[in-house]
């Protein structure tokens, strides 16, 4: 893996952790989230970390299929990584995922939807709701006022002001 590949990965894993503390930002829709996994036979703290979770290899594909690079990873539309979510299968997304990672959360995060893949189809539909989820909340950070039709780097800058750490 090229150390650009490597810094691309870790800004995706980065989009992946700050999203919902992003989209939590307004109370109310963190009580409805929190309803929605446990609703769908997901507990919530397994739900969460889905949802984390999907968030990594779908804004890696997109990077991936517009071959930028990580200095223009920020450029790439949120809209355009929430239609990565719904519009491919997961096996589609784990497939230019790296085989090994500097990060053992990382690691561990795809390894994780790498079995959900193949699970069983009531798992794959949970994992499939879950996606939704995911969109749901970049097209929710990429509609929120100031910015219209935000990119991860106006994500990054969102959660620098928040005091999310990388």
């Amino acid at each position: 893996m090229t150390p650009d590949h490597d810094l691309v990965g870790r800004r995706c894993a980065y989009l992946g952790r700050v999203l919902l503390p992003l989209v939590d930002q307004e109370p109310w829709r963190r009580s409805r989230r929190r309803g929605n996994p446990r609703d769908r036979g997901v507990g919530t703290a397994v739900g969460e970390r889905l949802i984390e979770i999907f968030a990594v290899p779908a804004a890696h594909a997109v990077a991936l299929d517009a071959s930028v690079s990580a200095a223009e990873f920020d450029g790439l539309p949120l809209l355009t990584v929430a239609g990565v979510v719904t519009g491919k299968r997961d096996v589609e997304l784990l497939a230019g995922l790296p085989d090994t990672f500097t990060d053992l959360r990382e690691e561990q995060a795809v390894d994780l939807l790498r079995r959900c893949a193949y699970a069983s189809h009531r798992t794959r539909l949970q994992v499939l709701r879950l996606s939704g989820e995911v969109r749901h909340a970049l097209v929710v950070l990429a509609e929120r006022p100031p910015t219209r039709s935000a990119t991860c780097g106006d994500v990054f800058r969102r959660a620098a002001e928040a005091g999310l750490a990388p």
